[in-house]
C-alpha cells in the first residue's frame, strides 16, 4: 500500500502531466496559438485568489485576532504545538459562529493563522482541542493551502479551454483531417471533471497527513478521535440553523465536513461504547481489528468530498495508536 507522501507526489506529478498532454496534443491538432493567453489568465486568477483568500475567509466568519492577555491558555497552546512542528508562531483568532469547528488559513508558513470557532470552545476538553490545534499547525507547516492552490489550477485552466474550444474554437480547422474545436473541447471538458475530481482526492489525503502530524506533535490519537466524534454530534444538532447554512462555502477549510454529520453520526456512535460521548484509547485500540466496509452511496459521497469518510479517518487514528 502506497503511503500518504508517496499518494500526494504521484497526485502531483499526474496532475501536471496530464494538462501538459492536453496543451501538447490540442495546440498540435487544433493551432489553437492563443492557449497561453489564457493560461495566463487562469494563473492570473489563481494568484488573486490566493493573495486575496486570506481576506475573503476573515470576512466570510467574521474573525478576531485576539492577543495572548484574552485567552492565555489557547495561546499556550498554539505556542507549544508551533515549537514542536519548528514553525513560526502562527497569528490566533476566533470566529463567533457557534458551528464548532477549527481551521488554518494564510498564505504560507510565515503567514500562517489558526482560527477556532466559538462553538469549539465549550464543547471540547483541553486535550481534544490541543489535537485539533495539532492538526491545523500542521496544515500550514505542509503548506497545504499552496498545494491546494496549485493543484486548482489545472482544472481551472481545463475547463476555460474547453469552453473556448466549444464555442469559439469549433470552426476553425486548417487542416479537414484535424479533430474539430467542439470534440477537442469536449475532451478537454473530460479533463476538467477527472482533474477537479483528483483535486478533491488531494484535499482528502491533505486530511489524513494532517491527522497525523498532530500525533507526531504529541498529542493523543484518541483525543483528536475524540474531538472529531464531538464535532460530528455538535454539527448535527445544528443541521437545519441558519448558521450552518451560511458556513457551507468553507467546508473545506474545516477539520471535518458539517454537512455530512447525519450521515456519519450513526456510524461513529457505535464507537462509543460505554456512552460517555467521548472516545478513549480502549475504544480506539478495538476499532483497529475491524474492517470498515462502506455502502456504495458512502464511497460514491466520500469520492465526491474533500474530506475523507470519518468512519475510515478514525479507524487511521486507531492505526497511530502505539
Amino acid at each position: 500500500m502506497f503511503s500518504l507522501q508517496t499518494r500526494m507526489t504521484l497526485l502531483v506529478t499526474a496532475m501536471f502531466a496530464i494538462i501538459y498532454a492536453v496543451v501538447v496534443v490540442i495546440g498540435a491538432a487544433a493551432g489553437i496559438y492563443d492557449f497561453y493567453f489564457y493560461l495566463i489568465i487562469s494563473v492570473g486568477i489563481m494568484w488573486v485568489q490566493f493573495m486575496m483568500g486570506p481576506n475573503i475567509v476573515e470576512w466570510t466568519m467574521g474573525v478576531r485576532y485576539i492577543t495572548r492577555q484574552e485567552n492565555p491558555k489557547l495561546f499556550t497552546m498554539v505556542e507549544d504545538l508551533a515549537r514542536r512542528a519548528n514553525i513560526p508562531m502562527p497569528r490566533i483568532c476566533i470566529s463567533p459562529s457557534e458551528v464548532p469547528n477549527a481551521f488554518a488559513f494564510g498564505r504560507g508558513i510565515n503567514d500562517g493563522r489558526v482560527c477556532v470557532c466559538q462553538g469549539i470552545l465549550s464543547l471540547l476538553n483541553d486535550e481534544e482541542l490541543k489535537a485539533v490545534l495539532g492538526h491545523e499547525l500542521t496544515h500550514i507547516k505542509n503548506r497545504d493551502v499552496v498545494t491546494i492552490t496549485l493543484l486548482s489550477v489545472v482544472p481551472m485552466i481545463l475547463y476555460r479551454l474547453a469552453w473556448q474550444l466549444m464555442w469559439y474554437g469549433a470552426g476553425r480547422r486548417d487542416d479537414r483531417n484535424a479533430p474539430s474545436g467542439l470534440m477537442l473541447g469536449l475532451a478537454a471538458m473530460l479533463f476538467y471533471f477527472v482533474t477537479n475530481l483528483l483535486v478533491l482526492y488531494g484535499s482528502r489525503i491533505r486530511e489524513y497527513f494532517a491527522d497525523q502530524g498532530s500525533v507526531e506533535l504529541g498529542n493523543k490519537p484518541s483525543a483528536l478521535a475524540s474531538a472529531l466524534y464531538k464535532l460530528v454530534y455538535g454539527s448535527a444538532r445544528m443541521a437545519d440553523s441558519e448558521e450552518m447554512r451560511q458556513v457551507q462555502g468553507m467546508k473545506a477549510f474545516f477539520l471535518n465536513d458539517p454537512s455530512q454529520a447525519m450521515n456519519e453520526i450513526h456510524e461513529l456512535k457505535e464507537l462509543d461504547l460505554d456512552h460517555s460521548g467521548t472516545i478513549d484509547s480502549s475504544e480506539l485500540l478495538r476499532l483497529r481489528t475491524k474492517t470498515i466496509q462502506l455502502s456504495t452511496g458512502e464511497k460514491l459521497m466520500e469520492f465526491l468530498s474533500t474530506h475523507p469518510n470519518m468512519l475510515k479517518r478514525i479507524k487511521r487514528l486507531s492505526e497511530l495508536n502505539g
